[in-house]
């Protein structure tokens, strides 16, 4: 996974498809630095570079989002043609900075570095691999993409020079005083790719090609050494340089191999760090910008220099040298030679590229930088020798004030016993998300506390506010200007008066009755039956049949759910809070009337004709909503289908290890000598093959007529439940063995399986097809592709009302057991 979207950064032609795999390499790193996951130094680590990378990524997705509204286009070659038009924009700073923000963090610029070494917490393959070659340089890799495109201007020139020089001097000096054999490499990695990124900055072609030219050496001789601890590690068991003295005894062949990546990262002569390293001296000389930038970025460069040397030595002086090994886990010895001949291939390139570079590596620089660049490029050599120059006496300096230095610090103040890390990023990290935590709880508290009640007055106050405040903000409340079509509106009789008061009253009763839980509920399904004749008289049967259906679900499965509560709701304390809730309710209400008021009154185009003149030659079926369901909106469909099968899965799931307390029956009430009565459950039984009847005939004829998948699952799920109103929990379960969950799967699958199944047809998905193919005797049968769709909505409207049911339902048997 990560390779992959390591390769999509690298070949991606679109900013967008990149920032997509940017993030992919972050995730994937996630899993990869806490493979340990039973180490907690793994867990934070991993936590640690997933929160700075990912919101690197999320900078960098708003710096591409900006750039495609400058250019007009996410296209590489389009971005990087538009570099005049991008650098004169005035979204230009905003722009830069947040793409240069993606790219620190992910490359752990200062100061954003301190993610990196943590990361060492990663077995060593994976940090060889991630942490040397590839994933911390994509930051890199995307200052070089970008470069035509945003570079050549001060802003790119101050910013990205000098916070590479800061994490060049950061990571260099911190490396110094690291006791890990990976964390010195990580904090030297660090530094490196400051060193990357100041030549980036530098902005002239010889400090790219110097920038591309590094980047392939350090990731030759960085993942060497990082194999190499690896080797290390495994055959002594331990990182420690202050436990590991004087391996070259017993491990000579991997210390050799260890001291020459070392001596190429410290820039050695004939070896290829120390070209692109002298190449990085020359252009901090030759940068112009006055006596102070002439004398600060040459003296920068020279002290990282002499800090690089002193780390390298220390590598290979405290794990070679420097004494005995001290109390180690393991006996040293060297490795199987399988292990250490990826090290032995590496440690061969940087000697073959610091003795012949033109020939080893000069077309593959001469193309990278090219690309880079995007211009011709300028007249370079990769010759050893220069002659003697201010370049070579700072490689020079270096090599000699770095061993100075690093055997000065020995004598003096005994690195071993020097724990010299100020309290930094990593720290403030910390405390930062530490107060996250904390903030988020104390926000999670003060809204979500339990309390239903304080759920819903949010939820109705935000929806309030935000139907409001438009209307606010435009000055007025947009009421139509003239009356409606008068043709459009439906005269009021006294039936159809009579039916909303009842629906009016209902509802009030409902408010009035909310203490009694159960017996708000007649009211309750009173109001639901009030709209479904509202449906019938609008002629809308597919609609009246589903609200019916759907309130006697409801409604049952309301009444089970109650069961478990009790039978009355305390009395409100506060006169205050009554008031309140009156006065949000009377809000909401009256909100909701205004909208369908304002949106009834105004003069509209019905989209109605449409769906009536096509429902049949497009859809191959007369019943226009059935076919709008399965058809024109089946993506809607599908995910609304899956929306109840996942919560008829959220039910069995939450509910499967659920145990109520036990009941406190009253001694004085009188047995119940007819739980289930005789003649209800004798007729339940004998309506239930006749209800799979109507539901087979409401499903087959719902593409012409009233009817459909959704129809005919609550018409069988309301004869199942029927069983267990009449007969109860035990009798139907002993009798009806049936695991209703395949059913919500078999029919996701299906519904799915059937938009799947237009595209070996070429067209889009859930496309339908229909025909009338002649059949003997009976002759056209009309027939459509939808019908599958129709199953695969019936089935999981099936399972996932019974799943809901049954697991409700068993609660009583659990109960009745525990008893």
């Amino acid at each position: 996974l990560f390779m992959g979207a390591m390769l999509g950064i690298v070949l991606a032609d679109n900013l967008v498809l990149l920032v997509v795999f940017w993030e992919l390499t972050s995730l994937s790193s996630f899993l990869l630095i806490g493979y340990w996951h039973h180490r907690r130094d793994a867990r934070q680590g991993a936590r640690m570079a997933l929160a700075i990378t990912g919101g690197g990524g999320l900078c960098l997705l708003a710096g591409v989002l900006l750039l495609g509204h400058i250019v007009g286009s996410y296209r590489f070659d389009d971005v990087l043609a538009a570099g005049a038009t991008i650098r004169e924009h005035p979204l230009y700073v905003p722009t830069l900075l947040l793409v240069l923000l993606g790219a620190f963090t992910k490359s752990a610029q200062f100061p954003f570095h301190f993610w990196l070494p943590h990361a060492m917490a990663a077995p060593t393959p994976v940090s060889a691999y991630l942490h040397s070659a590839t994933m911390v340089k994509a930051g890199v890799f995307l200052l070089a993409r970008m470069y035509p495109a945003l570079g050549n201007t001060p802003e790119w020139f101050w910013i990205v020079t000098f916070t590479g020089l800061a994490t060049l001097l950061v990571g260099a000096y911190l490396a110094i005083f690291e006791h890990d054999l990976k964390g010195l490499l990580a904090y030297s990695t660090i530094s490196h790719l400051g060193l990357i990124t100041m030549l980036f900055g530098l902005d002239t072609k010889m400090a790219v090609v110097a920038g591309v030219f590094h980047i392939l050496n350090h990731a030759t001789f960085k993942a060497s050494l990082f194999m190499s601890a690896g080797i290390i590690d495994h055959e002594t068991g331990s990182r420690d340089m202050r436990r590991l003295n004087g391996l070259w005894k017993s491990m000579p062949v991997t210390g050799a191999l260890g001291m020459v990546a070392a001596s190429a990262m410290a820039g050695v002569p004939l070896l290829n760090g120390f070209l692109s390293k002298e190449m990085f001296f020359t252009e901090t000389v030759a940068h112009g910008g006055g006596w102070a930038l002439g004398i600060v970025l040459p003296l920068g460069a020279t002290i990282a220099g002499i800090f690089s040397v002193a780390y390298s030595v220390r590598f290979i002086h405290d794990t070679f040298f420097n004494g005995e090994p001290i109390d180690l886990p393991k006996v040293p010895h060297e490795p199987p030679r399988f292990m250490r001949v990826p090290v032995e291939l590496l440690v061969l390139l940087c000697l073959a590229v610091g003795i012949a570079p033109a020939l080893v590596v000069g077309p593959l620089l001469a193309v990278g930088a090219q690309a880079t660049l995007g211009t011709p490029l300028p007249d370079y050599s990769l010759a050893i020798w220069h002659g003697l120059n201010l370049p070579l006496a700072m490689s020079a300096i270096a090599l000699v004030g770095g061993l100075s230095l690093y055997f000065g610090l020995q004598r003096r103040v005994d690195l071993h016993q020097v724990i010299h890390f100020p309290r930094g990023g990593r720290e403030l990290f910390l405390s930062l998300i530490g107060m996250l935590v904390s903030s988020a709880r104390g926000l999670t508290w003060s809204l979500q506390n339990g309390s239903l009640q304080r759920y819903l007055t949010l939820l109705v106050v935000f929806a309030l506010a935000a139907g409001v405040l438009p209307y606010l903000q435009a000055g007025s409340f947009g009421w139509p200007s003239g009356p409606a079509d008068a043709g459009a509106s439906l005269p009021v009789d006294a039936a159809t008066a009579v039916v909303w008061a009842i629906g009016v009253a209902a509802s009030l009763a409902t408010v009035i009755a909310f203490r009694q839980r159960l017996l708000a509920l007649i009211p309750l399904g009173t109001v639901g039956l009030t709209m479904c004749l509202a449906f019938v008289h609008f002629s809308a049967p597919d609609l009246a049949l589903t609200q019916i259906l759907v309130e006697m679900v409801t409604i049952i499965l309301m009444m089970l759910a109650l069961n478990w509560l009790p039978q009355e709701s305390p009395p409100e304390r506060s006169r205050l809070r009554r008031w309140r809730d009156a006065a949000i309710a009377s809000a909401a209400g009256l909100g909701v009337a205004a909208i369908a008021f304002a949106v009834l009154d105004r003069p509209t185009q019905s989209i109605s004709p449409y769906f009536l003149e096509t429902a049949v030659p497009e859809g191959g079926g007369s019943n226009a909503v059935n076919v709008i369901l399965v058809d024109y909106r089946g993506f809607d469909t599908l995910g609304e289908i899956t929306v109840l099968g996942i919560a008829g899965v959220a039910i069995h799931a939450l509910l499967a290890g659920f145990m109520p307390a036990p009941r406190v029956r009253d001694p004085d009430a009188a047995a119940e000598s007819d739980i289930h009565p005789l003649m209800l459950a004798v007729v339940s039984r004998l309506l239930l093959p006749l209800a799979a009847l109507v539901s087979a005939y409401l499903f087959l004829r719902g593409h012409n007529l009233p009817g459909g998948g959704f129809i005919a699952g609550l018409v069988l799920a309301i004869a199942l439940i029927l069983q267990f109103v009449a007969s109860g929990q035990r009798f139907v379960g002993e009798r009806m063995r049936t695991d209703f969950r395949p059913w919500i799967g078999s029919g996701l699958l299906i519904a799915g399986g059937t938009g799947i199944g237009s595209w070996f047809f070429d067209a889009p998905f859930l496309t339908s097809s229909y025909d009338y193919p002649l059949w003997p005797v009976v002759g056209a049968v009309p027939l459509a592709s939808a019908a599958l769709f129709d199953l695969g909505v019936y089935l999981t409207v099936v399972g996932a009302t019974m799943v809901a049911l049954v697991s409700i339902s068993k609660l009583g048997n659990i109960v009745g057991a525990a008893r």
